[in-house]
């Protein structure tokens, strides 16, 4: 099939992001995958066992609106993943999963709370990536776990998956990568600072941040006050 510009647009977009994640150690090895929705309602994905360091554009996955393969290499086994926040986010053109270090052992801490996995530490973080769910483990690949990111019924574009890593939904590319790149950065943050009796965001300023841009209700009005 022939690609149009936008779509060939879109295919650099996703080799040049990819490198970026990946060249800043970001998502080791094969791990990571990069999706986004185009026009015609069907997407463009990461290829299954792809380094995001060097992805070919010619090579990517094109599916149709139903998930099926027309044309590239065999997609990635999270395809249903990337499939079940493009059906619950309505919003979402683009998503992002990886494997980084920090927000992966985040996700491996057995006192984390599954409906607010980092608190109110900086405006970016509520800003980009907003408060993030965490989704219990289940095996890569496994259809279950779009059942569990369906059942967050859309409130959330940030989930962590246990003992697994993130995954981010954003309006567009752009907005997912800087999204996920915010939410490690707040993960290692948080690391750094457990048990050191950090000085969150006051539930005031999580007002003031949702109200200036128009974030969502945060369960984080409890926390300080």
């Amino acid at each position: 099939m022939v690609a149009s510009f936008n779509e060939t647009r879109i295919r650099e977009q996703i080799v040049r992001y990819g490198a970026s994640l990946f060249n800043r150690g970001l998502t080791p090895g094969s791990s990571g995958n990069i999706s986004v929705r185009l026009d015609d309602g069907g997407w463009l994905v990461t290829p299954t066992n792809a380094s995001l360091g060097f992805l070919d554009p010619a090579s990517l996955s094109r599916l149709d609106a139903k998930g099926n393969l027309l044309a590239g290499d065999k997609p990635t086994k999270e395809a249903p993943l990337h499939a079940a926040l493009y059906d619950t986010v309505r919003h979402s053109r683009a998503v992002v999963h990886l494997h980084s270090t920090h927000s992966v052992a985040l996700s491996i801490l057995p006192d984390v709370d599954p409906t607010a996995v980092l608190p109110p530490l900086t405006p970016y973080y509520l800003m980009r990536a907003g408060r993030t769910a965490l989704v219990p483990y289940f095996r890569p690949g496994d259809p279950a776990v779009a059942d569990a990111i369906k059942g967050l019924a859309g409130k959330y574009t940030s989930v962590l998956l246990a003992n697994h890593g993130p995954v981010v939904a954003g309006k567009d590319l752009e907005a997912a990568v800087y999204a996920i790149e915010e939410m490690e950065e707040t993960a290692k943050l948080h690391l750094l600072l457990r048990n050191l009796n950090p000085r969150h965001l006051s539930p005031s300023q999580v007002d003031d941040l949702a109200r200036h841009f128009d974030l969502p209700a945060s369960p984080h009005s409890h926390d300080d006050e």
